[in-house]
This record gives C-alpha cells, structure tokens and sequence, in this order.
C-alpha cells in the first residue's frame, strides 16, 4: 500500500472506509442503508458505542451470541487467563474436555460430542451424520428456517415462489438444484401435513431437522412430540438445532424447555459467550460414525475443526454458563421478554397500528398483520416495507437491531428500564411512520 493511499483512509470517516472495504458496508444481513451504515467502537453490559461516540441500545446481541452480555467479567477473566495459557492445538485440550462432560451432563440426546466453530458446521455436521446413519439422502426443514450458511439452511430459507410442499426453493444462488432437490420443506406447526409428506417419502428420508422455537414462532402444543413420534414411526432421525434456543430458555435449552429430546442436536453462538464457538452430538451409536478408525468403511463421517473446541472458546463458554446457572436469571430472562412483548403490543394499539407480537423467553418480534403469525407463510402476510421504516427510526434513536426485522434479543444485562427505553423509541418511530404515510 502507498503512502498516499494510507494517509488517503485517515482522512475518510469510518463509513466510508466501511462501505469500501465491504459489500453493501456490512459483513452479511444487516442491509443498512449508506447513510446508517454503523462501525462499533466497544460494547458494555447491553450497550454499544459508535466510533463517533454515540451509544446504542443493543437489541441484537451479537445475533444472540451476547446472551450473557457485552464484556462480561466471568468471560473476559477466564478469556484473558487462557489466553496467557495458548490459543489453540487443535487438540482436545482441558478446557474443552471439561466443557464436553458439562453439556454432556446437560443436554439429553448427548452421550457424545465433537466441537466446531459455528453453529453451521453443527447443523451441517448432523445432517451428514444422519445421511450416513441411515443410508437415506433427504433431509426435511421447515419453510423459513435457518440452518447456518450451509446449502441446507439458506435453502427455503427466505422464499418467494412459494413451491408447493414439499419442493425446496434455492434461496440463493450458488446452492445447485441438485442440493436443494436433496432437502424436503414443510410447513411449521402443520403436524398432519409433516406427517404426510413423511409417510410420501419415508425411503429416502434420513432426517428432520428443526429449530425447535422457529425463527421467532413458539410452536404449538403438540407439534414437537408429534415429531418425535414420527420420526420414531417411520425409522427417521430428530435433528434439534439449539443454535439460538440452547441455554436460551432454560438452561437445559428447548429440549428441557417442551420436554422432547432430539437424536442428535447442535449448539453454537448462545453457548460461547460471545466467541465463536460449535458443537454437535448423539448417543454413542450415532456419535461412533464419526470415528476415524472406521474412515473407508461404511458408515463413516469425516468431521473436524481446526479452531473447533479451541481452549479460548471453551474458557468463554464455561464462564458464560457460569453466568447462566445463578439463581434467577431464567426467570429474569422471561419476565424481560414478557414485559417487552406486552409493551410492544400495548404501544402499536395505542397508535391504533395493527400487529402481531410473537416470541418467547428474552426473544421478541413484532409483525405488522392483523393475522396470526405460525409459520413462515403467515410471516409474510405482514407489511415488510412498514416494519424496516420503523427498523430504521429505531436505529436513527440509538437502537442497535437488524433492520431486515429479524427477531430482538434480549441479555441479562438487559432490565425493564432498558425495555422501556425500546418501547418509548418504538412509539417515535411509529408515530413519525404514521405522519409520513398519512
């Protein structure tokens, strides 16, 4: 690099360097407009600070990696002896071996583990190893879902065709026909309709694989047994991604929280305390295909991680349970998420704005249709355009979120006052939207 071009990035705002160096300024989903595209500083508690020095209130949490808030001291004493300790071996190591037999003592479908670096190399890594389980090539989702950045989770992830069930629809381009043709769609919290679209194809169907809260969706009474006992049916695998639902909800995640235990399950960013982290298990049958002595014979998976279970990673995740096992905090996590959701409906009737509030624990969202919300079709039904002008106020009032309307989290640095800080920000941005449109 010249010297003019150095001297040249100094005397550009961060901005503009941001939306030089990446495409549309962000580093994947966010879709800020130029104008807001944001550069953050530091991050404390449940806050957020620009380079330019304005603070946000996050709602966002590092796509919900934060759970346990932004510069937690249990994460950064344990991170910063580590890391005096090394970094990574690619190697199980004490910490990740310690952490191993924790989830393992907490997680029901785990008797085994491997680590990853994501969430996406779980969900991957599960629906290789149910492919091979069972010798069957198809895995069915739930239109919507999000699985990871793998071909299984971007596919009918955001679609617009809206195919006939079971057809998958590429969400994206670079995921082949050929791959999207591997995965079967249903729609969420239609058991009957899962149930027929397994009966239709249960000889090529290794696996279900669920976010077993949807997005933002509870899923209806019922729904998640009835799973179970299909899969148990018709000799098919239970795939739980507890992504964003593991230590979310309870600290035993979605399968002590709806009481259904998965045949294998994933975790990753509500369980690193902020730093990258993955993991995926089963019984020991499962868990056995991934053994190397068993490399070219059948059945066999080849899994592994350089950065997976790296002593750093696991430090963070030890403490962040730490931090979640005190006295209270789940109870703290759903009381916030109760008084936020009600807030939030309370503030669009005020405003005489139709909506629909959906989610559950500390995770909110709000919908702008006057039709129940249960899957991803109903989703749809509401006024998108609508719900990112009133994204993209809140950011203008100091509220960091996702303005393409994905789901709120919260932390457990979050507090009321803090949720009534949203709310009042909501109800500016919904009176400014309504002054626009009128």
């Amino acid at each position: 690099m010249s010297t003019q071009t150095i001297d040249s990035i100094f005397t550009r705002t961060e901005r503009e360097r941001c939306l030089d160096a990446f495409p549309a300024g962000s580093n994947g989903e966010f879709n800020f407009p130029p104008e807001l595209a944001i550069v953050i500083e530091r991050g404390d508690g449940p806050h957020l600070w620009h380079t330019d020095g304005k603070q946000y209130l996050d709602m966002s949490m590092g796509w919900g990696s934060v759970l346990v808030g932004h510069a937690n001291e249990r994460v950064i004493n344990a991170t910063s002896a580590q890391a005096m300790l090394g970094s990574n071996f690619a190697c199980v190591n004490r910490r990740s071996l310690e952490l191993a037999e924790r989830i393992i003592s907490i997680s029901p479908a785990c008797d085994r583990v491997r680590f990853c670096a994501s969430g996406t190399e779980a969900t991957h890594y599960c629906g290789r190893i149910a492919r091979a389980a069972t010798a069957k090539s198809k895995i069915l989702k739930f239109e919507g879902a999000y699985h990871g950045a793998n071909d299984l989770g971007v596919t009918s992830l955001f679609p617009n065709e809206l195919n006939d069930f079971p057809n998958a629809e590429r969400s994206c381009h670079g995921v082949t026909q050929t791959a999207a043709d591997q995965i079967l769609v249903a729609p969420f919290n239609d058991l009957e309709y899962t149930a027929a679209i397994i009966r239709e194809h249960q000889g090529e169907l290794a696996a279900i694989i669920v976010e077993p809260f949807h997005r933002c969706i509870a899923p209806i009474d019922g729904f998640l047994p009835g799973l179970r006992r299909l899969c148990d049916q018709h000799g098919i695998l239970l795939i739980f991604d507890e992504v964003v639902t593991g230590f979310r909800l309870a600290f035993g995640g979605a399968q002590q929280y709806y009481g259904v235990t998965p045949d294998l399950v994933a975790y990753g960013k509500a369980l690193g305390g902020g730093f990258p982290i993955g993991m995926f298990g089963g019984n020991r049958e499962l868990m056995q295909i991934v053994e190397e002595h068993r490399m070219n014979n059948e059945p066999y998976v080849w899994t592994a991680s350089t950065l997976g279970g790296n002593p750093i990673s696991c430090a963070a995740a030890w403490a962040a349970l730490d931090h979640l096992e005190q006295p209270g905090i789940y109870t703290h996590l759903h009381e916030l998420g109760a008084y936020l959701r009600d807030g939030l409906q309370r503030v669009m009737n005020e405003q005489g704005v139709t909506g629909q509030v959906i989610g559950d624990g500390p995770l909110a969202q709000f919908i702008f249709s006057s039709e129940p919300v249960y899957d991803y079709r109903s989703t749809r039904a509401g006024d998108r355009a609508k719900a990112r002008r009133v994204l993209l106020g809140l950011i203008k009032q100091g509220i960091f979120l996702n303005p393409m309307g994905t789901k709120l989290y919260l932390s457990t640095e979050h507090t009321f006052d803090h949720c009534d800080t949203f709310l009042a920000a909501f109800q500016q941005s919904l009176q400014h939207d309504i002054a626009i449109s009128d």
